[in-house]
């Protein structure tokens, strides 16, 4: 795990650890309820609950995880089975979990997770778009092997949190290697202060109808909220860590892809607010709604507000959205040389981006910001790219004259708080975001 890069000017509240008191440290961002405004438990960041009018996630009922859990329900953990133990236990009751140090999910080897009789070799030479072509889908011994293989992974490294918790990191470097957070149908949960890296996948799947020349496709985010309501997503970084795609093989002229997003919010899925993470290093980074046939579940959901996050190398989906009113204000983007787009516009999505900061390479416009999926309208006002004022669905009209995009998402957000100056946005949120330890 990567040493997190600086300190940052901010508040230290006292968390309690395993051997004691230990400090964690989140920037200044008046995201949190304070004792001035009614927080009941202090300055305790463990029991510090998502402020009023602080995007969707806090909306009807409000995002308060595990602030109200008894001495019972507060529990430090060491290790993946120790955090899975502990969702276990409880209940939907209030509890408030700590993370100290790093908990690796994937500590067995990919060969402890495969299937009698699969094999990499043997599944490439049964499938080599030569022999198979491109016109159907895998199937046939290897492929089921593979399907087994990849399940017997999905249990161990899937964790799934139960409602009304709290999951906080204490001390030095805390978070979670190779493990993928299931936020998955239930309500009210907070994730803060955690280092994400995201999960390798041992098992891809070789699609060739994906695409003219087929493509490998993962399992596995860091997060995912599926039919979750009510989550803060708050001073996290996601990143690939030693294991970025550049590392990764290729096989048919594809990149052998191991990852999957970053952090998902699907199916269903309502009021989120993410802010002040870090996402970092990743292809296929965040994505909101995942299929344009699941209106039955998404159509009318999907609210969610990302704000002061910075989004860095990283090639695309930061965010793209399908059906959800999505409002992304005062986010710093930090493109490289792989950089694609920013925002994915997607089937009855209502994206409405505000004063975000955008710094690209050289030889990259502002014309490449917004990706067009679907013809779905959205407003885009006073943000900047390379330090200049653009007008991002103008800019990128003026490069897609054949498939051009619609000003005017149809709603105005009203749950925001802290809104800075677009001018000052890469300042303050290098400063503010990610974890702090």
């Amino acid at each position: 795990m990567r040493a997190h890069r600086k300190s940052k000017k901010a508040y230290a509240f006292a968390v309690a650890g395993a051997a004691g008191c230990t400090a964690v440290v989140l920037a200044v961002t008046g995201t949190v309820t304070t004792a001035g405004a009614a927080e009941p438990h202090g300055r305790d960041l463990a029991r510090q609950t998502l402020a009023k009018g602080d995007g969707w996630g806090s909306a009807t009922t409000g995002t308060t995880g595990g602030a109200a859990a008894d001495a019972a329900h507060v529990r430090t953990v060491t290790t993946w089975a120790g955090l899975k133990a502990a969702f276990a236990e409880g209940g939907t009751a209030p509890k408030i979990i700590k993370i100290k140090g790093t908990l690796d999910a994937d500590g067995a080897t990919c060969a402890d997770f495969a299937a009698d009789g699969y094999d990499l070799d043997e599944y490439l030479a049964d499938y080599d778009p030569a022999t198979w072509g491109y016109d159907k889908e895998v199937s046939g011994e290897q492929e089921d092997l593979r399907a087994a293989s990849a399940a017997a992974q999905a249990k161990a490294i899937k964790a799934n949190v139960p409602a009304n918790t709290t999951i906080i990191g204490v001390g030095r470097n805390p978070g979670i290697v190779g493990g993928s957070l299931q936020i998955n149908g239930v309500d009210n949960v907070i994730v803060r202060g955690l280092t994400l890296e995201s999960p390798l996948d041992c098992f891809p799947q070789w699609d060739p109808t994906d695409g003219d020349t087929g493509n490998w496709n993962s399992e596995y985010d860091a997060a995912v909220v599926y039919n979750a309501t009510h989550v803060w997503l708050d001073h996290n970084e996601f990143t690939d860590g030693d294991h970025p795609d550049s590392t990764l093989p290729s096989y048919y002229g594809r990149v052998y892809q191991q990852h999957d997003g970053e952090l998902d919010i699907v199916k269903g899925a309502d009021y989120v607010t993410a802010s002040w993470n870090v996402f970092a290093d990743h292809d296929k980074t965040l994505m909101i709604g995942n299929s344009d046939g699941a209106a039955a579940t998404d159509r009318g959901k999907l609210r969610v507000t990302l704000h002061h996050n910075l989004f860095k190398n990283l090639v695309e989906r930061a965010p793209r959205v399908r059906f959800g009113q999505v409002d992304v204000y005062n986010n710093s983007y930090v493109g490289n040389a792989d950089y694609a787009y920013s925002f994915g516009i997607g089937f009855e999505s209502q994206l409405y981006a505000e004063k975000n900061a955008f710094t690209l390479p050289k030889g990259t416009g502002a014309g490449s910001v917004l990706h067009r999926w679907n013809d779905s309208p959205l407003t885009a006002s006073g943000n900047q790219v390379n330090g200049k004022p653009v007008d991002l669905v103008a800019a990128y009209n003026a490069t897609h004259a054949d498939a051009p995009l619609r000003e005017g998402a149809g709603w105005k957000p009203s749950l925001r708080r802290d809104v800075d100056p677009v001018k000052s946005v890469p300042r303050v949120v290098a400063r503010g975001a990610g974890p702090a330890n």
